[in-house]
């Protein structure tokens, strides 16, 4: 008998992305390269390489292809590859190349894979000896690497290749041992240097690397779009919320459906990353929560003793759901299940996993389809690693999804200041996500003439500025969206993206005024230059580009230019930000809206001069389109924001005329 139960509700997606499946990114060349692969071979001669690729580019085989070439052609006597936790040195097992094409295999002697079971202190001695030996690649974690380090000398590197695999675990603050281990090594020896990260923020608050430092690397950026585009069977990516109010699970003794049990479709092979011990959302017992999701689900069988498998019965369909728990504090039990994890080839062998630190990076489940995180998640770089858990290619999807199961503030709740900032962060994560996923753009002035490498991607802009010294155009070509993670993380940006702010005030006066404080060095043109291809950047990617007849127009919030139009003025003329809140606003309640507004309450934001006059042209266009001038006592949060920009002008205006 079929059990009925209400339909799964789908999260509110402020992210669609539909790719044109081309193949590209999975084919090889005839050294058994894959596009990123190829690409960062290409600079293999380099000394300090960062490699900056999503999950599932193939990066660890890439290393592969550097150190073997370094190894075999330019003086690189020993190879030691880093990686932050033991279960990701499986991404570094031995592996057949020369069949593919290329000169030589990936093999190294198992005594030196030191991501196994051992001591510290067993594992460093290892480590020692195969500096002394004749082997030549060693695997270990960063923390070996951080405690072998302290009974060396830099020199003892000399004509070594390290590779840091997922690098933003390293930082340049002073606490970080591996950073400074790094820096020591680069100043005192010849050592060869390889990170890799699947994160395009490097770091949430702390740089990876001095900018001194970063200088000295040679970059390599392989987008996700061009990863995600080139895929097989993966068409498209939604980034989404869902949210709940009180506990996201509930108790056996209360009714209706918990939200949890709405969103977490049993259908979809799901990783559930439960919340951080440390986090509002958690309740701190976290292997109770475990429980709750299985009761959700249905009704624990058994556990399979040899595997840690859990066999849940379903009680919305009846069939057997196997799950596997990632939060399990005994390691016996823990290691059985990772075991098993590894080895699954087939997308029945598994159904759903619980995770809490777990399963982020470097873990590969091709045929998982959701990734679904309860709780806010206040690092972007752990976003886009759980994110990469759904969006590898696999034959059993069309779609991957990602949502946020988060808080829903309330005007009744203590936290509604908590939980209105975690909600403008998680959107945050979404905007920046989808800056990521969107095509990447060459943007030029209108009079500049065409150049080889022009093509549908390139925008020609009227009033456009170019950068004018090697530092704004390497900020410009590699660090846009770490500035954009600055910027969109801002206090007063939170404030003002909803809408709060006309938008010449975010793009001309706020915007630039990060820019500042983030590279001090910089001179007003280059800061314009760098703020122009921003707000460009921004606007371009959050709009669409459509092709009627012979001419391409954009669509930018709601407005249909032609591209031939398209100029700096019109451009500062939009909020780059606003279509996710539209877009949020349109699916939670009046209550909610207002709780947002009540707690952003922009009459908070200090009025500057500079802001004032960027208001002058908005409140022209206020009195233009409504026959008034804006209203200090409208509930609208702009029409009030624009009210005291006028009042402040009226001020300045009247106390210049008493001065003379």
């Amino acid at each position: 008998m079929e059990i009925k139960h209400p339909e799964y509700i789908k999260p509110i997606n402020l992210v669609n992305v539909t790719y044109d499946q081309t193949g590209k990114s999975k084919s090889t060349n005839e050294m058994g390269m894959r596009e990123m692969q190829a690409k960062a071979y290409e600079a293999r001669t380099a000394q300090y390489l960062l490699i900056k690729a999503p999950p599932a580019s193939g990066k660890s085989r890439a290393l592969m292809f550097l150190a073997l070439d370094k190894l075999q052609n330019q003086g690189i006597k020993k190879t030691i590859v880093a990686v932050p936790e033991r279960s990701i040195g499986n991404s570094f097992a031995p592996t057949e190349l020369s069949k593919y094409g290329f000169f030589t295999n990936w093999e190294y002697n198992q005594r030196y894979n030191l991501c196994t079971a051992g001591s510290d202190k067993s594992k460093v001695k290892a480590f020692y000896d195969f500096l002394e030996s004749e082997e030549r690649i060693l695997i270990c974690t960063h923390a070996t690497l951080r405690f072998a380090f302290e009974g060396l000398k830099e020199e003892d590197f000399n004509n070594c290749l390290i590779a840091i695999d997922e690098f933003h675990h390293v930082s340049a603050d002073g606490d970080n041992i591996l950073g400074n281990v790094l820096r020591n090594i680069m100043s005192k020896s010849n050592a060869h240097i390889i990170a890799m990260t699947g994160s395009y923020f490097r770091g949430d608050s702390v740089p990876v690397l001095t900018p001194e430092d970063e200088a000295k690397f040679t970059n390599v950026t392989y987008n996700y779009y061009d990863q995600l585009n080139g895929y097989e069977f993966l068409r498209s990516l939604g980034i989404g919320y869902h949210f709940y109010r009180g506990r996201y699970y509930k108790h056996d003794d209360e009714k209706g459906m918990s939200a949890l049990e709405e969103i977490l479709d049993e259908n979809l092979k799901t990783i559930i990353h439960i919340p951080s011990v440390n986090s509002a959302e958690s309740s701190k017992e976290k292997t109770q929560e475990v429980d709750h999701i299985i009761d959700c689900l249905g009704e624990l069988e058994y556990q399979d003793t040899e595997t840690g498998v859990l066999y849940v019965k379903s009680k919305r369909s009846g069939r057997i759901l196997k799950i596997a728990d990632l939060v399990n504090d005994n390691q016996k039990e823990r290691d059985k299940i990772v075991a098993y994890l590894r080895g699954v080839k087939s997308e029945e062998d598994i159904d759903m996993i619980i995770a809490l630190g777990m399963a982020k990076e470097g873990f590969d489940w091709p045929f998982c389809q959701h990734a679904l995180t309860i709780g806010y998640r206040g690092s972007l770089t752990e976003i886009i690693q759980i994110i990469g858990r759904a969006t590898r290619d696999s034959n059993n999807k069309n779609h991957a999804q990602f949502t946020n199961l988060i808080a829903q503030p309330d005007a009744v709740d203590d936290d509604v200041k908590l939980a209105v900032n975690n909600m403008l962060k998680a959107i945050t994560a979404s905007l920046l996500m989808e800056q990521v996923l969107a095509p990447n753009f060459k943007f030029k002035p209108m009079d500049d003439p065409d150049e080889e490498g022009d093509d549908e991607n390139t925008i020609k802009i009227r009033g456009f500025k170019k950068p004018t010294s090697q530092r704004a155009k390497d900020i410009i070509e590699s660090d846009l969206n770490d500035l954009k993670s600055t910027i969109l993380q801002d206090d007063t940006m939170l404030k003002a993206m909803p809408g709060n702010l006309d938008p010449e005030v975010i793009n001309t006066v706020l915007i630039p005024k990060i820019i500042r404080e983030k590279y001090p060095d910089l001179n007003e043109e280059d800061i314009e230059a760098i703020r122009q291809h921003v707000v460009v950047d921004s606007v371009i990617k959050n709009g669409t580009v459509e092709d009627h007849g012979s001419k391409k127009f954009i669509r930018m919030a709601g407005s249909f230019v032609n591209i031939d139009d398209v100029n700096i003025d019109l451009i500062d003329t939009v909020n780059p930000f606003q279509k996710a809140f539209e877009i949020l606003s349109k699916s939670v309640t009046t209550s909610v809206l207002r709780s947002i507004q009540d707690s952003i309450n922009i009459t908070r934001i200090e009025m500057t001069e500079e802001e004032a006059f960027a208001s002058w042209e908005g409140i022209k266009r206020w009195k233009q389109q409504t026959g008034n001038p804006p209203d200090i006592n409208s509930y609208d949060p702009r029409e009030q924001r624009l009210a005291q920009a006028l009042l402040f002008i009226q001020d300045l205006k009247r106390r210049k005329t008493q001065n003379g």
